[in-house]
């Protein structure tokens, strides 16, 4: 799920009357259909150094990007010192009942708020919302490592069920697995659901679940027994 600086060099469309002018780099970190995998601080600083040889500014599209930051131990100035703007969300790991933060200079902020209003954004008396942000960064980042670990317990049984034909590599709190044709995706959702465990099916056999703030360790306990049952249950 991750891009690299030849992927930047080879898809340059700098005058091609075709087609629109390469003007923007955008990544993903972490990278959601790549199972929460996450680039490493040099990575990052290649493609940075790519985007601004070729004149290109480039986007860091961060919904999970402390997912990304407690695995790694990279500061956030160091992130920030590689990108023209970043975004972030407080309603993924971080538990806010909603709210992203966009960051960049002034100039693309005062254009981002413009644009913003334009499209019917924005929101009166929004201090609690802001509030629910501050306590968010302040006490919920650390704790990421939380769902990190529950994720790689649920990997390590996604691992040995008959019905499962690979894994994505857990690295954050994203699971991504796909299942033997014989065991239908569509079902497999729907039995979990008859067991109060939410998922859902990203196509071609792929399945997705996401650990949260939320997800206790007896969700994890019954999540883990009701995967192991079905693995008794089902003939694939």
């Amino acid at each position: 799920g991750r891009i690299t600086p030849k992927d930047i060099e080879q898809n340059i469309n700098a005058d091609n009357l075709h087609h629109a002018r390469t003007r923007l780099v955008c990544i993903e970190n972490t990278s959601n259909r790549g199972g929460g995998s996450y680039y490493s601080l040099e990575e990052m600083q290649a493609l940075s150094e790519t985007a601004r040889a070729n004149k290109l500014r480039i986007h860091l599209d961060g919904a999970r990007l402390f997912n990304a930051l407690v695995e790694t131990n990279i500061s956030t100035l160091e992130v920030g010192d590689l990108f023209d703007s970043i975004s972030i969300c407080l309603s993924k790991g971080l538990g806010c009942p909603v709210g992203s933060v966009l960051i960049g200079d002034a100039d693309f902020i005062k254009a981002a708020r413009k644009y913003r209003k334009v499209m019917g954004g924005g929101m009166r008396q929004g201090g609690f919302m802001a509030a629910a942000g501050i306590y968010a960064l302040e006490n919920h980042i650390t704790r990421l490592k939380d769902d990190h670990k529950r994720a790689k317990q649920i990997e390590a049984t996604l691992l040995k069920l008959s019905f499962v034909e690979r894994v994505f590599e857990v690295m954050t709190n994203i699971i991504i697995f796909k299942l033997k044709d014989s065991y239908p995706a569509e079902r497999f959702v729907a039995e979990l659901k008859a067991n109060d465990i939410l998922c859902f099916a990203i196509g071609n056999q792929q399945i997705r679940m996401v650990t949260h703030l939320d997800f206790t360790d007896a969700m994890l306990d019954k999540t883990l027994s009701v995967l192991q049952r079905l693995n008794e249950t089902v003939n694939v």
